[in-house]
């Protein structure tokens, strides 16, 4: 119990880590779902089935745990932190699915990748947390890193054009959503100013899936032939999809209560790591040099930002 008010400086690090671990399943999850459901209502599924493992979250703070029964005060800008990172979240995520359509979407995918250095820019501006030099060279070498390992081929990433190219744009305005989503959250658990973060994180990961869904499940029950239908046929992978997306969700939240949001996801981006390993793992393919190098870069990085 004393763990939810009382939190050591390191708390963060492992949090993070589990964030991002469960994020690798929910996509691995979320993948087979895409293939039969198809991209939108694959997405959904990620906030409409987590929201009632958000909410059993909730409760059982407020029913176990004595210092989570007082609740917080909420405020018109707490509420529009997390109505406006909810909003850049799906922003985001179309961007990359439009970048996706191109042929030659590649390029979009690296400059997505740039989210981190976005994020410490979004947060100097707006919420006046500026990096340390340690981590921002944490930041500048995880990032180089999965830029490496995320390359296209040679042919296209030297050619301007590419760089200068819709798909690209998309994927810069992919990366920019994506910082602005987290940037607004770490927000939203400023100016909520819970005793706890976990208090935190439950409430802003209940309210952000819940505003997701309200406005996705319409977009998809109007926009799509069969609706919302499908979605619960496919209930047994869609509620481990959910589970995974809200306990990534609320350990995200966690880390974005705890700590600066430029150290969240740079560590964060370990969740690259996970996902290679587990797919070399899984298909015992051969590593060429290029992705040892940006391994190395990521690796350093992630030191850096946890020994800081």
């Amino acid at each position: 119990m004393s763990l939810l008010l009382n939190q050591p400086d390191w708390l963060w690090v492992p949090v993070v880590l589990f964030a991002a671990l469960a994020q690798t399943f929910r996509n691995t999850a979320q993948r087979s779902l895409t293939t039969e459901l198809g991209v939108w209502p694959a997405t959904l599924v990620r906030f409409l089935y987590g929201l009632p493992f958000a909410l059993v979250y909730l409760a059982a703070l407020y029913l176990f745990f004595a210092p989570a029964r007082v609740l917080p005060a909420f405020s018109w800008a707490y509420l529009a932190w997390i109505a406006c990172g909810a909003a850049f979240q799906i922003a985001a995520t179309a961007a990359l699915l439009l970048a996706m359509k191109e042929r030659n979407f590649a390029v979009a995918v690296t400059l997505a990748k740039t989210e981190v250095l976005q994020v410490a820019l979004f947060a100097l501006v707006f919420l006046h947390e500026l990096p340390t030099a340690l981590g921002l060279l944490a930041m500048l070498l995880a990032t180089l890193g999965v830029i490496v390992l995320s390359l296209p081929a040679r042919g296209q990433w030297r050619s301007l054009s590419a760089w200068l190219s819709r798909p690209a744009l998309y994927g810069l305005a992919a990366g920019a959503g994506f910082a602005l989503a987290t940037v607004c959250f770490r927000g939203g658990a400023l100016a909520l100013g819970a005793e706890s973060p976990w208090v935190s994180s439950a409430w802003g990961v209940l309210l952000a899936q819940g505003l997701q869904s309200l406005f996705m499940g319409a977009w998809v029950s109007r926009c799509t032939p069969q609706g919302l239908a499908p979605l619960w046929r496919a209930w047994r992978v869609s509620l481990l999809t959910g589970a995974m997306g809200a306990a990534a969700s609320i350990a995200w939240f966690t880390g974005y209560a705890l700590q600066s949001v430029g150290n969240v996801r740079t560590l964060g981006m370990v969740e690259v790591v996970f996902s290679y390993v587990i797919s070399r793992r899984v298909f015992s393919e051969s590593i060429r040099w290029q992705e040892k190098a940006g391994m190395a870069m990521m690796v350093a990085g992630l030191v850096l930002i946890c020994l800081r």
